[in-house]
């Protein structure tokens, strides 16, 4: 799924050279673990976190220089590909089913695509604020990049891994 959003996100991967492709690579593929984790039985436990990667990826997308509509579509390209990939699965499902299951995909993609305007809200605003003319648009830092997304990661395999220790 992760090779696919890429394809899709094409030149906006690199939109600035300051970001490593790898680590928006690693950023995607953790958006798609944390949200593997809540359509499952830990969803009550990985909600926070879906919410904090999310904004992340809104943050990290204006360090990247999108624009905001850009964010609003990258996640979009989220509920395509869950869509593709899932489609046989739910479709398999009894109607009722397999209509909960795809409500429930689409409202957990709309939260985080909130999540990430708010989170490029931010970013955005604080870089204006930090300079009085309006030009201070933040250096890329991928190490602090590299930090935020170890960070979420490890707090994802904490919170997943707790009930199989308690087992």
């Amino acid at each position: 799924m992760v090779q696919q959003w890429i394809t899709w996100l094409g030149d906006r991967l690199t939109a600035t050279s300051s970001i490593p492709a790898a680590l928006v690579t690693r950023e995607l593929a953790l958006l798609i673990d944390v949200f593997a984790t809540m359509v499952g039985p830990l969803r009550r436990e990985t909600k926070a976190i879906w919410s904090r990667v999310s904004e992340s990826y809104g943050r990290h997308a204006a360090i990247r220089g999108l624009a905001a509509g850009e964010v609003v579509e990258e996640m979009q390209y989220l509920r395509e590909l869950l869509i593709r990939f899932l489609a046989p699965a739910i479709a398999a499902l009894r109607p009722r089913q397999g209509m909960a299951l795809l409500l429930r995909l689409n409202r957990l993609v709309d939260r985080g695509v909130a999540m990430a305007v708010v989170g490029y809200t931010d970013e955005l605003a604080a870089s204006l604020l930090a300079a009085p003319d309006g030009a201070g648009r933040r250096t890329p830092d991928p190490a602090e990049l590299t930090r935020a997304l170890d960070a979420l990661r490890a707090e994802l395999v904490r919170t997943v891994a707790l009930p199989a220790s308690a087992a």
